[in-house]
This record gives structure tokens, C-alpha cells and sequence, in this order.
């Protein structure tokens, strides 16, 4: 059995490559939190999270300060027992991003140490159920493109071989939303799936009334429509539209998946590796979506979700976004509008450890080991 000896934390800021705005947001800075586990058997595993440009000094700290000292000394094996430890350790600070941000960057660095141990990547050892997945991008359709950028984005991605592509909605006119996407769906054609993401901005009646107005253009799903905790609002939603409904990249429990799941209030589960609190609960809300015949569609993190749609069975998409092309050596391996996991041993990313201590945030590292303070 080994053991838990040394666990260092540090967070890098990522800029990203286009500007990016939706609905209630503008996304100019991805702080990235990222622990490193060492084994006293030399087996070193790295996870990480990120925020949405504010909030990772506050995962910091609770990795630092509450976390990451309850590892020391155990056996990096029980995963499933660590992860539902530090969860109640946190308890009066949990359901909430911060825990489940603190608890993924910890998770996915357990299952990195798991994969290597076992010589098997994350998507075999997690299940094996796909070999690819087909890919959509996100990246030319933001909210503060003219329909020209729009249209051209679209059509950018279909030339180079994505499968669909999804242009965020949520202008104050429903009629400019409408000139928009029907622009796209003109330019792209019937056989190209065509999504939209409204970054949950609308009243009940105004995703009610957006829907009727987007169903003749055959979109894929209709995404975040509403705030995530209006789960009666997504019941009404789904009861009154032909259009699926996708939620889940602001839900942070897999039971807030179950009750919507149960009530009817969405057809497509987008569960985020970072914010349900790692691949521990990721792999339960996908299997709990499996039972009610539904697909999960990840959101963002395509570098550790390509892996984990690749590990079960009803996955069907995984998001172009791409985010840590300059902390990493390799890049997804993309062919025919499809994403293949890798298969070297671990959970697929290979980091470059020079750059991310070149680059981390001052005053964000810690070292934590018996015998010393954070």
C-alpha cells in the first residue's frame, strides 16, 4: 500500500485566445487551480479546476488550509473514501463551486495516480465504452460576434471538419437572436448540428417564448435557458418545447442531477468535471443519465472530458474549447470531426511543469508534507 507524502498546490492564469461574451458574462481570465499528489512510491498525479476569472484564491485557500493536509498519509487508492472524507470535512461550507472545485483538483490528481499505477488511460480504466466522440465548437460563436463573425465561424468550423457548432443566444431582442441563427443554419445547412447556449439569462416566459421561436431551425438543444436553480422553470420549459433542454455545467451535486432528471426538467446533461467535484461524481451523474435514457454532453474542459465521454456509453459530444494548449506538451487528437482520448497511461494530459511554474500566480504555492506548514 503506498502513501500520501507530499501534495503542492499553485494556480496559473490562462487568457484566452478570442475574446469571450455571453449572455451575462464576459470570460477574460481562466484562473487555474492545480495540485500535485506524490506517493512515497514516487508516483506523482496532477489535477486541476478553474474559474471563470474570480474565485481560484478562494480554492486556493481551502486546498491549502483544509484540504489537502487531510490527505497526508493516506492511501491514494481510496479514492471514493477521500473524496467523501474531505467533503464532510467542508460540510457547512458545501453545495457550493469552491468545494467542488477544491475536491475535482484533488479527484482528478487520485485518478491520475490510479491510471498510472494501473499502465491504463483514464478511459479504459473508467469504462471503455467509446473509442471517439464526435466534435462541436464553441469557439466562433460568442455573443459579442457581429452575424458575419457568426456565419464565418460557423463556416470555419465545418471546414475544418467539426460535426456542429454552438452560437450563444440572449440579445435583448428575441428577433435579433432569430437573424442571427437563422444565418448560421442558412450557411451551415440542414446537416450540420447547430446548438445555442444562453447562459441562463431568460425569465420562464422568455425561454418559453425563445423556444417556439428557435424550433424551426432544427438546433441540436437549447442550453442553460434559465438560472440552474429554477428547476420548476425547466420543467415548464421542457413540458412546452420540442427542443431539448441542456443543464448541468452549473449544478454541483450529481442529486441536483437526479432531481432534474426525475422531474422531466431537462433531455441533455451537461456535467463538468470541475464543478461536480471530479471524475468520482462525474462517472455517477453519467451512469444516473444512462438510467433515464439521456445523453451527457460535457461542458468545456475538452482535454479531461474527451476521456471521460470515451469511459461510458452515452456520451455524445464533447465542446471545442481550447484552454491549456500552453500548459501542456500535446494537444487532442482530433480526425474526421471526432476527438480521440489518448492512451498513455493517466488522465491524458501531459503538462509541461516548466511553464506552469514559470508562469503560476505569486504567492498561490504551497507545500504541503509531514512535518511542515502550508
Amino acid at each position: 500500500m503506498s502513501k500520501i507524502e507530499r501534495i503542492e498546490i499553485m494556480q496559473v492564469d490562462l487568457i484566452p485566445k478570442v475574446v469571450r461574451t455571453d449572455a451575462i458574462q464576459a470570460f477574460t481570465k481562466q484562473e487555474t487551480p492545480i495540485v500535485r499528489i506524490t506517493t512515497d512510491d514516487g508516483i506523482v498525479g496532477t489535477g486541476y479546476a478553474y474559474t471563470v476569472g474570480t474565485g481560484g484564491s478562494a480554492v486556493i485557500a481551502m486546498l491549502r488550509d483544509d484540504m489537502a493536509p487531510k490527505l497526508l498519509g493516506r492511501d491514494p487508492a481510496l479514492i471514493e473514501q477521500i473524496w467523501k472524507d474531505l467533503f464532510f470535512h467542508v460540510h457547512a461550507n458545501a453545495i457550493g463551486a469552491t468545494v467542488s472545485l477544491s475536491l475535482a483538483a484533488i479527484d482528478l490528481a487520485l485518478w491520475d495516480i490510479r491510471c498510472q499505477k494501473a499502465g491504463e488511460p483514464l478511459w479504459r480504466l473508467a469504462g471503455g465504452a467509446q473509442e471517439r466522440l464526435p466534435l462541436y465548437s464553441t469557439e466562433g460563436g460568442w455573443l459579442n460576434f457581429t452575424v458575419e463573425e457568426l456565419v464565418d465561424g460557423a463556416l470555419e468550423a465545418k471546414e475544418q471538419g467539426f460535426l456542429g457548432c454552438k452560437p450563444k443566444v440572449g440579445k435583448p431582442s428575441a428577433a435579433e437572436d432569430v437573424t442571427r441563427l437563422e444565418a448560421v443554419r442558412d450557411a451551415v445547412g440542414p446537416d450540420f448540428a447547430v446548438m445555442v447556449d444562453a447562459n441562463q439569462v431568460f425569465t420562464v416566459s422568455e425561454a418559453i417564448r425563445r423556444a417556439r421561436l428557435f424550433e424551426p431551425l432544427d438546433l441540436a438543444w437549447f442550453e442553460e435557458p434559465m438560472p440552474a436553480e429554477d428547476m420548476r422553470g425547466h420543467m415548464r420549459l421542457s413540458a412546452s418545447t420540442s427542443l431539448p433542454v441542456a443543464i448541468g455545467e452549473s449544478l454541483y451535486h450529481p442529486n441536483h442531477f437526479r432531481e432534474y432528471l426525475a422531474n422531466d426538467a431537462c433531455s441533455i446533461v451537461q456535467v463538468d468535471v470541475a464543478r461536480i467535484g471530479g471524475i468520482t461524481p462525474w462517472l455517477k451523474v453519467a451512469h444516473i443519465a444512462e438510467s433515464f435514457n439521456i445523453s451527457v454532453c460535457p461542458h468545456y474542459l475538452m482535454e479531461i472530458h474527451v476521456s471521460l465521454c470515451a469511459a461510458v456509453p452515452n456520451a455524445q459530444w464533447v465542446e471545442y474549447i481550447p484552454q491549456l494548449t500552453d500548459l501542456t506538451t500535446t494537444s487532442m487528437r482530433i480526425e474526421d470531426g471526432h476527438a480521440y482520448p489518448p492512451d498513455a497511461p493517466g488522465i491524458g494530459i501531459a503538462w509541461d511543469m516548466a511553464v506552469i511554474e514559470d508562469r503560476r500566480v505569486e504567492g498561490s504555492y504551497a507545500e504541503i508534507r509531514k512535518g511542515s506548514s502550508a
